[in-house]
């Protein structure tokens, strides 16, 4: 039987180079051909060179765990610059041992303020006097000493910025430094540059925009929310054949400029003359004796941090898919599908000619070119041509939601195939996939993945079109299970979190938005600040990451106790601003606020982060925290139950969100649940089996309808075309999530103008009940990060068949059935070093499965089975299982 160790990582990544993380952790997965296969012991060994057993740094020696995620690494103190070679090798029985692993490395950043010898540079003020919107071009030459062996570029900015190493992009990120909290956290990207020097004459340039950093931002105009100049600093270390150092650094030698990218802002797009180039700029010799010198900016080293999450990269090229002429005239371009990024294009015309991009969502139902809801958002591109031979061009500093591109000033017929679609977001790794027999359910899928994709650029972002683009947090709460199914945003949630807890107010209060550019007074609505628990709780169950919870325990206990000192009543919380259920369909005229009460919806994630404080205090063996926190849960549960349940367990609030929220978190006392949810089950069948709920109920009804029994009038839900429902806006054209149940009317009309975004994904949370539900992966609470994975399908009539997959950190989990004459077929996939509960529902003797053509219970990997009046459940070992419900005798 083969066993291997493969799919080796560092902090979530492979080989990464930048790390500042002085105990990283090392994970990896077990592959095998056999069943019911489970680690018995591993080793781990460190090297500083590659691979030299006499240079161990660190040897575990033979550890009996079955642990393989998250091992720290606990050997001699890590230094700066320097990479670290490991290996592993794991015990699948007390003598059965693999092979060593291919050999994987990791290498170590800059790991304190005194690294750091280069200084923030700027050009001259006289710059910012014409145009304080142009990009900034650096540069500067320097010659080698020798042979070169490794050359790493340490790079950060107040702002955006692209470097060159003669004349060659160094990487291909985007959008660096990414947005954090810049006053409190910066950070530094690593390069490996090594292989772009040349032997004799070097020549370094930048590009730097304003970006987030000091340009427009937020929808009231602000701007310069961090500061008022951009700048950057950059530290070449290269070492030579002889180990002898030498550091180039962003100093007084450098030379400054401006140049074609005349005006550069995330919300407007950008402005690019290329009569303005200065060609050549990037390489060695260039002349630059009419450049400026470069000023000095006195900016702090003490936020910077390396690199904490995967970088945003153009991730996917798009061709228009038509070419329309709409009735009032517009030359429009269709590219097909809603998506985040820019445009590239080819164009051939007269010098001084300027072309004109504007980008939009949607065609109004005239079919005209529509930019209403993009608000004071521009996202306009001016291109003016420098003539003579065919031009390219792309936008570097700006990035555009769009379908749609209005295109004013072409020269001659415009030709489709001279553009392309360029998608921009975190490269986060796709790890989820689900379809099924219904192609509209596979379509909403699909919205789902792609509303994703717009709104994950760096941040997790409301919407990625009008004057916002901002990082919501009770967005991000509602969607981040459903996001962590599509891809693995472990270190995407990881950083943003450290900003909530960075900018997270002295009294515990959590801001609206992450990171925070609104108003002082912009904070702590529940459900929205409630992220502070929510968020680092989903991690920990979708990654095992107890290190989350260790770095956001105070913030999460912070937010708590901030609920806790508000108004007189300690266990309801009937005070301050909320939301409410954005958006709900039973709000009043001209509000967006939904009918259920605001403290009744407060108070239940009030019990709600409490009872997930005091789970993270057990996970963290802070017990005294843990009885303290149980007891308080206990205390606003026995409040609420007297506050807004009647005696005879009837909620005061007849609405769907208020019957959901109180079941999802079990604020209903047991007696009464099932009441409850037959209340709520009626409210939606009352209402012809539509849904009334906004931001805050929707992530949850269907949850809470399939736990009670329910799982018919949730399919019922899901598959609903009519308004309002997910499947309304495919019928509408709709390629990723609405904001609004209604966008776009029935007659065509939009909502209106003020807040219509068609790239929203918090309705997209859906997705979690389609995996966890339908398809039924999920993982133990007990056992977190799918160490014990439940798979409990539920099978609905309005489906034949369901194919699901999750690539775990153990290894691809895999849930597919299909309807059969005579019955049912299943077919699973377990990891390697894990187990399953296999959940067969309608099943209720062993006798009626088969697997691989055997009856059970005798099968190889079956650890043990339960039976009861409503399934069977089997406990199984790792492997693949092919099995089939015969039906009854």
């Amino acid at each position: 039987m083969r066993h291997n160790v493969e799919d080796i990582r560092c902090e979530y990544r492979r080989n990464p180079v930048g790390l500042d993380v002085k105990h990283p952790r090392i994970s990896w997965k077990l592959y095998s051909d056999g069943r019911n296969v489970m680690q018995a012991a591993y080793q781990i060994q460190v090297s500083m060179s590659s691979f030299n057993v006499t240079d161990i740094l660190w040897d575990t020696g033979r550890v009996d765990s079955d642990q393989s995620i998250h091992v720290t690494y606990s050997g001699p103190e890590l230094l700066s610059r320097t990479r670290y070679y490991f290996r592993i090798r794991v015990w699948v029985d007390l003598d059965t041992v693999s092979e060593w692993s291919d050999v994987n490395h990791w290498e170590m950043g800059m790991l304190g303020v005194g690294e750091w010898s280069a200084r923030w540079i700027t050009d001259d003020v006289s710059r910012h006097a014409d145009n304080h919107d142009a990009c900034l071009m650096l540069r500067r030459e320097f010659s080698l000493k020798g042979n070169v062996k490794k050359a790493r570029l340490y790079a950060t900015a107040l702002g955006l910025y692209e470097l060159y190493l003669n004349g060659r992009r160094v990487g291909d990120w985007h959008f660096t430094p990414g947005w954090t909290s810049y006053n409190k956290r910066l950070q530094y990207q690593t390069y490996d540059v090594t292989e772009l020097l040349h032997a004799d004459i070097n020549a370094i340039g930048a590009l730097v925009g304003g970006g987030w950093y000091k340009g427009n931002l937020a929808y009231r105009d602000q701007r310069n929310i961090y500061g008022n100049e951009s700048a950057l600093m950059c530290q070449l270390h290269i070492t030579y054949a002889d180990d002898t150092e030498e550091m180039i650094l962003s100093d007084e030698h450098w030379r400054s400029a401006t140049g074609p990218i005349i005006m550069s802002e995330i919300y407007h797009g950008e402005t690019y003359d290329a009569r303005l180039e200065k060609n050549g700029w990037n390489l060695a010799d260039f002349n630059d004796a009419d450049w400026s010198g470069i000023r000095m900016v006195d900016h702090s080293y003490e936020t910077l941090i390396a690199q904490e999450n995967m970088p945003a990269r153009i991730i996917q090229e798009i061709k228009p898919v038509s070419f329309i002429q709409t009735p009032l005239g517009e030359t429009v371009l269709d590219i097909g599908q809603n998506m985040v990024g820019w445009m590239h294009f080819r164009v051939s015309g007269e010098r001084g000619r300027r072309i004109t991009l504007q980008h939009a969502e949607v065609l109004d139902h005239n079919g005209n070119f529509y930019i209403g809801n993009l608000r004071s958002a521009k996202q306009t591109i001016n291109y003016v041509l420098k003539g003579g031979e065919e031009e390219e061009f792309e936008p570097r500093f700006s990035f555009q939601g769009f379908r749609y591109v209005k295109v004013e000033g072409w020269p001659g017929d415009l030709d489709p195939s001279t553009f392309t679609a360029k998608v921009i977001h975190t490269d986060n790794e796709i790890t989820g996939t689900f379809e099924c027999s219904d192609q509209m359910m596979n379509k909403l899928q699909q919205n789902i993945v792609w509303g994703q994709k717009g709104n994950f650029l760096d941040v997790p972002t409301d919407c990625p079109q009008r004057d916002e683009r901002l990082g919501w947090t009770g967005d991000a709460h509602v969607f981040m299970r459903t996001a962590s199914y599509n891809m693995n945003t472990a270190l995407f949630f990881t950083k943003w979190l450290r900003d909530l807890k960075a900018d997270q107010l002295p009294n515990g209060g959590v801001p609206h938005v992450i990171p925070h550019v609104l108003r002082a007074e912009d904070h702590s609505s529940s459900a929205w600040g409630d992220a502070a628990v929510i968020c680092p709780w989903t991690l920990y169950l979708c990654y095992g990451d107890k290190r989350i919870l260790e770095q956001q325990y105070d913030s999460m206990k912070a937010w708590v106790e901030y609920i806790r000192f508000q108004g007189e009543n300690e266990y309801l919380w009937n005070t301050g601003f909320h939301f409410g259920d954005w958006l709900g369909l039973d709000a009043k005229e001209n509000s967006y606020e939904g009918a259920t009460p605001k403290d009744l919806i407060a108070t239940i994630f009030y019990a709600y982060s409490t009872h997930l404080l005091k789970e993270t205090a057990m996970v963290l063996n802070r017990f005294e925290d843990a009885a303290k926190y149980g007891q308080l849960h206990q205390h606003i549960v026995d409040e609420f139950n007297n506050e807004f349940i009647s005696p005879n367990g009837r909620l005061i609030s007849n609405t769907q969100t208020a019957h959901v929220l109180a079941l999802m978190f079990d604020a209903v006392k047991v007696k009464d649940r099932q009441r409850v949810a037959d209340a709520l089950a009626q409210l939606i069948i009352e209402n012809n089996v539509h849904l009334t709920t906004g931001f805050v109920g929707t992530p949850y009804l269907c949850h809470v309808l399939s736990r009670f029994g329910y799982d018919h009038l949730a399919y019922q839900l899901v598959f609903q075309k009519e308004y309002p429902s997910w499947l309304y806006a495919i019928t509408k054209g709709a390629t990723t999530i609405w904001e609004h149940w209604d966008g776009i009317k029935e007659d065509g009309s939009f909502w209106s103008d003020d807040m219509n975004s068609f790239n929203h994904y918090a309705y997209g949370a859906v997705g979690d009940w389609l995996y966890r539900r339908v398809a039924g992966i999920d993982t133990a609470t007990s056992q977190p990060g799918y160490k014990h994975i439940i798979i409990n399908p539920t099978f609905g009539s309005e489906l034949s068949w369901v194919k699901a997959s999750y690539e775990s950190l153990y290894g691809t989990i895999r849930s597919e059935w299909s309807k059969q004459e005579d019955g049912m077929e299943i077919n699973i996939a377990i990891p390697p070093n894990t187990t399953a509960q296999v959940i067969f529902k309608g099943i209720t003797k062993v006798k009626q499965l088969e697997e691989g053509g055997s009856m059970l219970p005798v099968m190889e990997g079956l650890l043990s089975w339960d039976c009861c009046e409503e399934h069977v459940a089997l406990h199984l070992g790792s492997g693949n299982y092919s099995f089939r419900y015969k039906g009854d005798d």
